[in-house]
């Protein structure tokens, strides 16, 4: 023992003599010995149970495998190097290791320093006689960890407590696989939000190695590639698997070459997850997300980073009802490249001209020439790209996102001859095995042909685009488009006789499906 820990521990057992001499609880002298022992020797609450009780690492530990073989289990894994590490704060138990801890000690999850409720669902605190050990043990009725969690094969049980949303997603993954439905329920949306935030403390808080962090690079960059064609939810779950693994790792400050590493992926895919909340519909996480983004890349003082971040943000309140506070964030992603030649030279632009268009409306010369010209810096700035930036739809831009977006950007400013050449321009440069951003390309066509006053080539449009969407291609984002087709031609041709028919096909879509691809 170090004079460090011998100091420690002859504190700890000063404070626990006087402690049961004044006839206090073990609970309350572990408090004690918490609060006067953290500051001079960092004494973790953990520890302090454990001192408190009197007993070596080896008798928690045998206590421990005494409960695991009541409950009917086989030995557990746990060594007193791992509560060693538990009680240093290098690790955290997972949750059955945590219920069992707090069986030993008769105690909550909140004594030992950790959140949330034990997953046992009752309390451990129960009477017992004090002693120079553990309490004295005397039967627990309460059921044991409840078998809700899946851990991989390899996996450690005292993982973080970050564990059981990721196992949510895994289930989500598994079931998705198999083929079957799976709502964007609570649950789900709990887990992704958990995992988030705990990205966030992490990052205001550690080494791994460089071939991991390769293996980590590769896989948020094979993401990006999967983006336009791999179901949204199905590849959230993917991202945010991979997310968290990066979570964990940054736990502890790494040197700053590997920290500058895993905080890019951090912001990247932090930022991809927000680009497929957009998609799925929930604007608010997508939010979350981008603000957690941008908190990773300002740890990079990546200029070319910190501008897509906020660049792919300006995309929420575009799409979502604010184009004014679009217009701002596109501008705050122009600043911030500055003259980096970078994916956000050209994106942001064609944001602020989209913006631009949807605060002034159609036909005032002096927005049309606003728009005009900062569509023409984005394709300035596109040249200026690398050819891998240039083909990458997710954390570049690709020259078919141009085109996409050109077009929609001339729909809005009332350009309609302008825009339906350059729409056109964009449906050759897509896939077969594309179909949002095609649809929402052919959508924007239509409401060309209401610009030029063809209210029934409009309807017709419109209509056949719908009647192509198989089962689970409706997002929200291609719905709202749809019914403002509808609205538009209500407005301008309230009586029309196929304004019916293309209601009723609405009417007969889902307004929301989870599982579909992703949008540019």
């Amino acid at each position: 023992m170090s004079g460090r820990q011998h100091r420690e521990t002859e504190l700890a057992r000063q404070i626990r003599a006087k402690g049961l001499a004044a006839g206090r609880s073990l609970a309350q002298i572990a408090e004690e010995i918490h609060e006067k022992c953290s500051s001079q020797f960092g004494t973790t609450r953990i520890k302090g149970h454990r001192l408190a009780h009197g007993v070596a690492l080896a008798d928690v530990i045998e206590q421990i495998r005494a409960l695991f073989e009541r409950d009917g289990k086989s030995a557990p894994g746990i060594g007193e190097t791992l509560l060693s590490a538990y009680e240093s704060g290098l690790k955290r138990p997972g949750p059955e290791y945590l219920h069992y801890l707090c069986s030993a000690y008769r105690v909550e999850p909140a004594s030992l320093g950790y959140d949330g409720p034990c997953i046992c669902g009752h309390g451990h605190k129960m009477p017992g006689v004090v002693r120079g050990d553990l309490q004295e043990v005397r039967p627990d009725t309460s059921p044991g960890p409840r078998e809700l969690l899946i851990h991989p094969i390899g996996a450690d049980p005292s993982a973080d407590g970050g564990e059981e949303d990721e196992n949510v997603l895994r289930r989500t993954l598994l079931q998705l696989l198999a083929g079957g439905a799976v709502a964007l329920d609570g649950q789900v949306l709990g887990s992704v939000e958990n995992i988030r935030r705990r990205m966030d403390d992490t990052l205001v808080a550690a080494t791994v190695s460089p071939a991991m962090l390769d293996q980590w690079e590769e896989a948020t960059i094979g993401f990006g590639r999967q983006y336009m064609s791999t179901p949204p939810l199905r590849l959230l779950c993917d991202v945010l698997l991979e997310f968290s693994a990066v979570r964990k790792a940054m736990e502890r400050r790494q040197p700053v070459d590997l920290q500058e590493r895993l905080c890019r992926m951090a912001a990247q895919l932090a930022g991809l997850s927000g680009m497929i909340m957009v998609n799925l519909g929930d604007h608010r996480l997508a939010r979350s997300f981008f603000r957690t983004g941008r908190t990773a890349a300002d740890e990079t003082g990546d200029r070319a980073l910190r501008a897509w971040v906020t660049a792919r943000e300006a995309l929420v309140p575009l799409y979502y009802g604010d184009p004014r506070e679009a217009l701002n964030l596109a501008k705050k992603s122009r600043d911030l490249a500055g003259q980096t030649p970078c994916a956000a030279q050209a994106m942001a632009p064609v944001v602020e001209a989209r913006a631009l268009a949807m605060l002034s409306g159609a036909g005032r010369k002096e927005v049309v020439d606003q728009a005009k010209r900062a569509l023409s810096r984005a394709r300035a700035a596109f040249s200026q790209m690398t050819a891998s930036e240039q083909d990458d739809a997710a954390f570049g831009y690709t020259e078919r996102q141009l085109y996409f977006h050109q077009g929609d950007a001339l729909v809005k400013l009332g350009q309609a001859m302008e825009a339906d050449l350059i729409l056109e321009q964009a449906l050759t440069k897509y896939g077969p095995g594309d179909w949002l951003d095609p649809t929402l390309i052919k959508f924007d066509r239509a409401r060309c042909r209401l610009l030029e006053g063809d209210v029934d080539e409009a309807l017709e449009i419109a209509r056949r685009t719908l009647a192509s969407l198989g089962e689970g291609c409706r997002p929200d984002i291609l719905m709202q488009r749809a019914h403002e087709i509808a609205r538009e031609v209500e407005a301008k041709a309230p009586g029309h006789a196929g304004l019916k028919v293309y209601l009723d096909a609405l009417r007969s879509s889902p307004a929301e499906d989870p599982l579909v691809g992703g949008g540019s």
